[in-house]
């Protein structure tokens, strides 16, 4: 919003828009910096409260997108309480990398990182605030969030509440992908980076670049999350808007105003001409993530992200999705585990609503293949900075020949004798590649977005988070 240096939209623009959109829910996440620490976290707080009271339909958590130090920026957001504005201003003042000078990728800034995430922790055992989270944004863009740092941040908690639970299956600024003269010719997500010198130096060149809109972590198959989940850990992938300036929108910066003395922006002017240079969508208007919730209040929306009962999607891709995996009697959905008597038959069933209309785009998608990956639940790794599990793979896939209401799908794990976890993945078909891995691992994965060309409605996916299958 307004109250971020990058920003220019008041609280309630992002707010109405999101409701517009069809957003239940939302984070304000305002860039963390010295500006913001001082007195922006104060000062956006009756913006939010405001926009709670006009926009009751949909809930909005106050948080802060924090400069991860040695590492790249996480969304951090807190329960709402008398106590959050205090939390979220300590925590940004005490961690934050940008504040705290400690962004070079060093042992100390690494540890840092994980003492802020104990803070978090400790503010939500004393009941300071009810409940915090932390998932890490744009992961792969710079190559600076290393695989055993990630892995530090899962395990910075204790397991039973976990604050840091997963990153971006796909990152926002999608628009940014469009060409030119549509659009600012860039790269879905601004993922047109090189390696630096605080990049992870094992990360292969095409890691830098989204393929088919997500971040190379998440879509390759075999590749760095599979790593995580063949670890048999909680991690779990989300998407979002990074809505900052919007493409095709009106508004320009109102004059005046001191930023650094302010602490925001003056409010945004409309009716100029239609900005076609900018790279964002609206929350809720390209990327979306569903949570499975079982009630409409902050706690539960909080409670499902944790328990990974979370899919995400572009373009409006399908319009719902129900994933149970069974047997002996008993289901377990996204996010959790089935246990089960080792040689027990599991199946796995995929009620998918396909798209129940047009897009902001204008057309009506059309979902043309789901993909079911499966992997090897392996243990703990002693190399913490793995990013491959070989067991992972395609195990099947189904063809969509339905362009209206609901598909179910089903797959048969047979006699499970060992643990593995199954996840799925959606496309429409229109681009698509062999995976990074080799055809025998993702025979039609997506495909390498092309910097200055990569115009995001032109293939559109949704991915699940996965289900574990534990015999015993």
């Amino acid at each position: 919003t307004q109250y971020s240096s990058d920003g220019k939209y008041r609280v309630v623009d992002q707010v109405r828009q999101g409701a517009r959109h069809g957003m239940d829910w939302l984070v304000i996440t305002d860039h963390g910096s010295a500006t913001h620490a001082k007195i922006g976290v104060e000062k956006v707080n009756p913006d939010i409260r405001e926009a709670r009271s006009a926009y009751q339909d949909t809930l909005v958590f106050q948080g802060l997108e924090w400069n991860i130090p040695a590492a790249e920026h996480g969304t951090v957001f807190v329960h709402p309480g008398r106590n959050e504005v205090a939390v979220l201003k300590q925590f940004e003042t005490d961690y934050d990398g940008s504040v705290k000078g400690a962004t070079d990728s060093t042992p100390a800034n690494e540890a840092l990182a994980v003492a802020g995430l104990a803070f978090l922790h400790e503010q939500v055992r004393r009941r300071k605030v009810k409940d915090a989270l932390m998932l890490a944004n744009h992961p792969a863009r710079r190559g600076v969030d290393s695989p055993h740092e990630i892995r530090a941040w899962r395990d910075a908690t204790p397991a039973s509440h976990r604050i840091a639970v997963g990153f971006e299956g796909a990152p926002g600024h999608q628009a940014a992908g469009l060409p030119a003269p549509l659009g600012m010719a860039r790269a879905r997500g601004i993922y047109d980076n090189n390696p630096g010198p605080n990049s992870f130096p094992g990360y292969p060149l095409e890691s830098y670049r989204t393929w088919g809109g997500f971040d190379w972590m998440t879509a390759t198959v075999g590749g760095l999350w599979d790593s995580l989940l063949a670890e048999g850990k909680p991690w779990w992938i989300t998407a979002n808007s990074d809505s900052h300036q919007v493409y095709a929108d009106t508004a320009v910066r109102g004059p005046g105003g001191d930023f650094q003395a302010d602490g925001r922006y003056p409010d945004p002017v409309y009716g100029g001409k239609i900005d076609l240079t900018q790279g964002d969508y609206w929350p809720g208007q390209y990327s979306r993530t569903h949570v499975g919730a079982d009630g409409f209040s902050y706690a539960a929306v909080m409670d499902g992200i944790r328990a990974g009962r979370v899919w995400v999607d572009h373009g409006q891709l399908v319009s719902g999705l129900d994933v149970r995996v069974a047997g002996a009697g008993r289901w377990a959905t996204l996010g959790g585990a089935l246990h089960v008597k080792k040689g027990t038959r599991v199946t796995l069933t995929a009620d998918v609503a396909l798209a129940g209309g047009p897009n902001w785009a204008g057309f009506v998608p059309r979902l043309a293949r789901v993909d079911v990956i499966q992997g090897d639940v392996t243990g703990e790794v002693k190399d913490k900075d793995t990013f491959t599990a070989p067991t992972a793979r395609v195990v099947t896939s189904y063809e969509v020949d339905k362009t209206a209401g609901t598909v179910r799908l089903t797959y048969d794990l047979g006699r499970v004798e060992r643990p593995v976890y199954v996840r799925l993945r959606g496309t429409d078909g229109n681009r698509g590649a062999v995976g990074a891995m080799g055809a025998a691992v993702d025979p039609a994965g997506p495909a390498l977005d092309v910097v200055g060309d990569a115009d995001p409605w032109r293939d559109l996916w949704f991915y699940t988070n996965p289900v574990w299958v534990l015999p015993a």
